[in-house]
């Protein structure tokens, strides 16, 4: 059964124009930093500002946020973003708009793309009118954004390449009506990028053809995230014992739960958990019901920049996520000197290859973590020879992955 033609919901459109001497983009996401949560899409900002940065590209942002006029928490839990996000600022140089976008609670996820789109539409013509008259849109995440997005090129007769990054592949094609429209999409996009080979294999399984589909992973940024000096960080954290990080979000898929039943497994070792997040009161909880609450540091949120003290501090990282695109912690620890435990789900076998990097964990369960924490803390660490395994890491091929591919889509090979 195939969707009705989303050209359906737009009037004819604009008419795109050529770039000249470099391409000219539109980054379309509702994952980007923004004032209010400076870390929320942390890993978009950063691909865009190196390929930005290559002098190759000249890039704008439009990043969506969802609002809706009911502000209660348990019947809107995002209400607040849209309140709080700024609609105009500038993101290392690149100017980035904040279009509201009305996202109904409950029953939003089929027409998340068609409310996207009309939300940015406005912002995207202005923007045109104004001289910025982009040679392609620059989505991620494929739903709703990715859909969105092609939307918003059918209408203005722009390409569009889709960058697929986790969950919108390994979650959200379960439901029947997203996997319609991301299946029809993708065989239209003008280009598709997955960020593992592993989300690659479920563009391929829904029967996208291999040639359009390009993998170019994140990378991590090798300036940012260098090793400090261990004995005087952890001198400043008060760490006395082996001391494990566990850092994201704190929800169910993150899997800190887990890692905290570990703890009785390991009566020598500590645990700082950074992030925050709904399961904050649960895992507090948790601690004390299992006696090793004492062992078990909550740091809240952690701005990137401080987060090479931690890193740098810490024995292991571990990570116990039920499903990952490509984890950016796991090379932002590796780059501070760190090794890492990560669960063998999704991305993280094509992150985690080596000894230095670390170990994977073979099941998602606090046995299998703990068996994992002991066997890599009984080996000596080596913090140099972890640092120049990811250094393998930097953004410069991926950069130079979405020059060609911009170039090849556009038709301006310079």
């Amino acid at each position: 059964m195939n969707p009705p033609d989303p050209l359906f919901f737009f009037n004819n459109g604009m008419s795109a124009s050529q770039g000249f001497g470099f391409v000219r983009i539109l980054t379309f996401s509702t994952l980007f930093p923004h004032a209010a949560n400076p870390i929320h899409g942390i890993f978009v900002g950063e691909r865009l500002r190196h390929l930005v940065a290559s002098g190759a590209v000249e890039a704008r942002v439009v990043a969506p946020v969802p609002w809706f006029p009911v502000r209660h928490p348990r019947l809107n839990p995002y209400a607040h973003i849209g309140h709080q996000a700024p609609e105009h600022e500038f993101y290392h140089g690149i100017e980035v708009r904040h279009p509201r976008y009305v996202l109904i609670p409950k029953i939003g996820m089929s027409s998340a793309p068609l409310l996207l789109a009309l939300g940015a539409l406005n912002t995207i013509r202005n923007w045109m009118q104004e001289g910025f008259d982009f040679d392609l849109i620059d989505a991620h995440y494929f739903y709703p954004d990715g859909v969105a997005a092609w939307l918003l090129g059918q209408y203005l007769h722009k390409p569009v390449v889709i960058t697929a990054r986790g969950s919108d592949l390994n979650q959200i094609p379960a439901h029947q009506i997203p996997r319609i429209m991301i299946r029809y999409v993708a065989k239209r996009a003008a280009g598709l990028i997955t960020v593992s080979a592993a989300l690659q294999r479920v563009l391929l399984d829904m029967g996208i053809d291999e040639t359009r589909i390009t993998v170019l992973r994140n990378g991590v940024d090798l300036e940012r995230f260098v090793p400090l000096d261990r004995e005087a960080e952890r001198q400043r954290l008060g760490w006395q014992r082996p001391t494990l990080l566990s850092v994201g979000h704190l929800i169910e898929r993150k899997g800190h739960d887990r890692i905290v039943r570990a703890l009785p497994l390991l009566p020598d070792v500590g645990l700082a958990i950074i992030g925050a997040g709904p399961m904050e009161e649960s895992l507090r909880q948790l601690t004390w019901d299992l006696g090793v609450a004492e062992r078990v540091t909550f740091v809240g949120q952690v701005a990137q920049e401080s987060l090479p003290r931690y890193y740098s501090a810490a024995d292991l990282l571990v990570l116990a996520s039920s499903r990952e695109g490509w984890a950016n912690v796991l090379l932002e620890a590796m780059a501070c000197g760190l090794r890492v435990a990560a669960t063998h789900v999704w991305g993280a076998p094509e992150v985690v290859t080596t000894p230095e990097a670390g170990g994977l964990i073979t099941e998602r369960t606090p046995e299998a973590i703990a068996m994992t924490v002991q066997d890599l803390l009984s080996i000596p660490a080596d913090r140099v020879a972890t640092r120049r395994y990811a250094e393998r890491f930097s953004w410069e091929a991926t950069t130079q992955g979405q020059i060609r591919l911009f170039q090849r889509v556009t038709g301006l090979n310079h």
